[in-house]
C-alpha cells in the first residue's frame, strides 16, 4: 500500500503522521517522530527532546556548580593553611629574633623602658619596596639601612640587622639588637637618633628610626665640597652637640648609658647639619655602682695622639688644612688639649662628659 491520506486515523491500520495533512504510511515513523500506541499515530519528539535537554542542562549545571564549590573549598583550605603557615613562621621569627627577651624587659619595665611600637613584616616590605637596592642608605657591620616610606607618607630609616652567618643564626647579634631597642627606648634627646619601633616577625629583626637626611659625619669630613665647607665653627658646634648627647646618656637618662662605639661614621647629620648619635648595638646601661666597669678607653688608641705636642707645630701638621686656615689658633690648641685629656689611659684623670661639654661651650662662647 502506498502512502495516502488518513481521514479517520482511529480506524486506520496504518501509521498516521500527526501532521496537518495526516499522511499515513506502513513504514516506521520518520526521523524525529515516535509512535504513540494510544493515539495510533506518529508524533514529533518535541516534548521528549525538551525534557531530555532540560535534564541534561540541569545535570550539567549541577556538575559545574559542584565542581566550582569543590574548587572554592580546596582554594579556601589552601589559603587557610598558607595563612596558618605564615603565622607560625612569623611566631618562629619573633621568638628567634629576641621577641621573648624584649617582652621580658617590657613586662618588668627595667630602666623605665617605654612601650615600643611593633611593625609588621608587610609594612616593612612595602616601606622599602621589598628591600630594593636603590633604597640602601648605608651598610655596616651590624646591618643594612634602607630609606623607607610609610603609608602616611613619612620617611623613616629601617635597619635590617645582620643575623645570619652562613647557615648559622648569630644569637650574640640578637642580644645586641634587643639591647639597642632597650637602650633607645629610654632616650629622648635632640642629639640622639630617635627609635620609632621595631619588627621582629621578619626573617631578620628590623629597627625603625627617624630619617636623618644628610648622611654621616664621616662622609662630611672625607667628602668635603666647596658648597658646604666644614668650617671650624661648624666642627666645634658638632663636637658640642655630641658631647651634650653623651653627657645626657651618662647622667641625665634614667640609668647611665655608655655608647662604647663613638666614631664619625656613627654620627648622623640632620637637615640643619645637627649631630645625631646613632648605632647603640654595643652600648651598655649599667647601675650607678657599676660605672667603674666602663672606665677603660674603648676602641683603638693611636700612640701618636698623646705625643702631638712633643714637637713644635706637630699638631698643625696633622690637622685638616681647612681647620688650620679657618680656625683660631688658640681655640684649636685648647680643643686638642681637651681631646688629649679624654684619651688618658687612667680613667680617673679623664674629664667626665659634663666637664667636656662645658669646656667646649666656653671655648665657643669666648670665640
Amino acid at each position: 500500500m502506498t502512502d495516502g491520506k488518513c481521514e479517520n486515523y482511529k480506524y486506520c491500520n496504518l501509521l498516521c503522521l500527526n501532521t496537518p495533512s495526516n499522511y499515513c504510511s506502513l513504514k516506521s515513523c520518520p526521523p524525529h517522530y515516535e509512535y504513540n500506541s494510544t493515539g495510533l499515530r506518529c508524533e514529533r519528539k518535541i516534548q521528549t527532546q525538551n525534557t531530555h535537554s532540560l535534564k541534561s542542562l540541569i545535570v550539567g549545571c549541577s556538575a559545574s556548580i559542584g565542581t566550582l564549590f569543590l574548587l572554592l573549598a580546596t582554594w579556601s583550605m589552601y589559603k587557610v593553611l598558607k595563612r596558618k603557615q605564615k603565622i607560625m613562621l612569623k611566631q618562629k621569627y619573633f621568638k628567634r629574633n629576641g621577641g621573648l627577651l624584649l617582652q621580658q624587659h617590657l613586662s618588668s619595665n627595667e630602666g623605665n623602658v617605654e612601650k615600643i611600637k611593633l611593625f609588621t613584616s608587610k609594612e616593612m616590605e612595602k616601606a622599602t619596596d621589598y628591600y630594593n637596592e636603590n633604597r640602601i642608605l648605608g651598610q655596616g657591620g651590624q646591618g643594612t639601612v634602607y630609606k623607607g616610606m610609610r603609608i602616611d607618607g613619612s620617611i623613616v630609616a629601617i635597619k635590617k640587622s645582620k643575623m645570619v652567618e652562613g647557615k648559622k643564626f648569630d644569637g650574640k647579634k640578637v642580644e645586641q639588637f634587643i639591647n639597642e631597642v632597650i637602650i633607645l627606648s629610654q632616650i629622648n634627646h635632640r642629639n640622639v637618633v630617635k627609635l620609632l619601633g621595631c619588627c621582629l616577625e621578619a626573617e631578620v629583626p628590623l629597627l625603625v628610626y627617624e630619617f636623618i637626611p644628610n648622611g654621616t659625619l664621616y662622609d662630611l669630613i672625607h667628602n668635603q665640597n666647596e658648597e658646604l665647607p666644614l668650617t671650624w665653627e661648624m666642627r666645634l658646634r658638632i663636637a658640642i652637640e655630641i658631647a651634650n648627647a653623651l653627657f645626657y646618656l651618662h647622667s641625665a637618662a634614667s640609668a647611665p648609658i655608655y655608647h662604647r662605639d663613638i666614631k664619625s661614621s656613627n654620627i648622623l647629620l640632620d637637615d640643619k647639619y645637627r649631630a645625631k648619635v646613632s648605632d647603640f648595638g654595643t652600648s651598655r646601661s649599667v647601675a650607678l655602682e657599676q660605672t667603674h666597669l666602663t672606665t677603660r678607653v674603648q676602641g683603638i688608641l693611636d700612640t701618636w695622639i698623646p705625643n702631638i705636642f712633643d714637637q713644635e707645630n706637630s699638631l698643625f701638621n696633622i690637622l685638616d688644612p681647612v681647620v688650620v686656615k679657618d680656625g683660631p689658633e688658640q681655640e684649636i690648641i685648647v680643643v686638642a688639649l681637651l681631646a688629649k685629656r679624654c684619651l688618658n689611659l687612667n680613667g680617673k684623670k679623664r674629664p667626665i662628659m659634663k666637664q667636656v661639654a662645658m669646656e667646649l661651650e666656653l671655648i665657643k662662647a669666648s670665640g
